[in-house]
């Protein structure tokens, strides 16, 4: 006996902080109805089968978590009846093995591992008092995964869909140095409203994500056709032949005619090396044009489009001035060679982003990791434009 792939509940998606409403448009995109946008998360209703496609089509999330079942505990012991009380053989066998992650902020508890302890304890002695022997557990990605939401005396227990994050979708072997997380890149480039038609320009590109993740979209490839493993495969119940038709979903969909360049510059030869070989893991090795040079060399098409830089933040003491300069000649760079199109800075600081010397039009927040950015927006007007005074 398993559990229904086709029995809705609540789904609770999480993505990075700020990106929430980016991700819900693109759960809408695949047909589903949101029912609430938190700040790093939104709810939706959905079966078990409908996870395998939200975690393949998905660019912006990073975990989908399908509610199991739901209850009371204001302390670990009413926990682990709580947990008691559910029916584990529907999800695994004695001989399966399960893993626990979870979110507590309950004031009896002041680790969150006791948590994860409380709840293996009460799935491994649901299983003795069977069985007399218990399934293994611990933290790698096989098996069941769970995980748990406890909030003063309120506790969800998910069914982790997703396994390892969905941050990553899977062709970047070669991040180099403060990378930025695939799922932002791609909500970094959503944000802008770019058609997917017209140029798109990243200089100081890295190991080459934001450009990646572009051609990626222009082309309509998305994250599940790169990444191959998820939790609900190890679910008791599943059928690979669910993920195989929507594998093929996802292929028949691609487009393999690219109308406008992604190009992608960097002056370290390194870099450039990094990111056609993550390029050619993600398929897409002939859809951008990579350039090694300064970045104000950059290759410009006549056709307007966006262009988006990813400069340092200035973290380390002694970088401050050296950044002073940089931002001032990206605003050149804007101003001078980069008449007509959509520029965009993304940056986690506001005092060396005003050295760029243009009055953004838009600044939308993020966050990369626990820096708190802006994503600026400059009308590079082919006539007069505006300063900063």
């Amino acid at each position: 006996m398993s559990f229904s792939f086709n029995h809705s509940s609540s789904v609770f998606i999480t993505c990075p902080f700020k990106t929430s409403t980016l991700c819900a448009a693109e759960v809408e995109k695949l047909g589903y109805k949101v029912d609430q946008i938190k700040d790093n998360a939104i709810t939706i209703q959905a079966t078990l089968k409908d996870c395998i496609k939200l975690n393949m089509n998905l660019r912006t999330a990073s975990k989908v978590l399908w509610l199991l079942f739901e209850g009371k505990a204001s302390n670990a012991e009413e926990l682990y009846r709580l947990v008691q009380t559910y029916d584990w053989e529907l999800l695994m066998t004695v001989d399966g093995y399960f893993s626990i992650q979870s979110f507590t902020q309950n004031s009896t508890i002041n680790n969150t591992l006791f948590t994860n302890l409380k709840v293996k304890d009460a799935i491994a002695d649901f299983f003795i008092k069977k069985y007399n022997k218990r399934p293994d557990s611990g933290p790698e990605n096989r098996g069941l995964q769970l995980y748990i939401y406890w909030i003063a005396d309120q506790v969800r227990i998910y069914i982790d869909t997703s396994g390892d994050t969905l941050a990553r979708h899977g062709y970047r072997k070669i991040p180099l140095k403060a990378p930025l997380q695939e799922n932002l890149a791609a909500a970094i480039i959503l944000a802008t409203n770019w058609d997917l038609k017209s140029p798109f320009i990243n200089p100081m590109c890295g190991s080459g994500t934001l450009a990646i993740e572009a051609a990626m979209m222009m082309t309509n490839r998305v994250p599940g056709l790169i990444k191959k493993d998820y939790a609900f495969q190890r679910l008791k119940g599943y059928s690979d032949e669910w993920y195989r038709d929507e594998q093929i979903a996802c292929r028949m969909a691609v487009s393999h005619d690219v109308l406008s360049p992604v190009i992608a510059s960097d002056l370290s030869a390194d870099a450039i090396r990094s990111a056609k070989i993550n390029a050619s893991l993600a398929g897409l090795d002939t859809k951008i044009k990579f350039q090694q040079c300064p970045f104000e060399e950059t290759m410009i098409p006549e056709e307007k489009g966006i262009i988006i830089i990813n400069p340092p933040y200035g973290e380390r003491i002694g970088e401050e001035q050296d950044l002073k300069l940089l931002y001032k000649k990206i605003g050149d760079f804007f101003k001078t060679r980069c008449k007509g199109y959509k520029g965009y800075v993304f940056t986690g600081n506001p005092e060396l982003a005003k050295y760029i010397g243009l009055k953004p039009s838009k600044k939308i927040p993020f966050f990369n990791a626990k820096i708190e950015c802006r994503l600026l927006a400059f009308d590079i007007y082919e006539g007069s434009k505006k300063q900063f005074t």
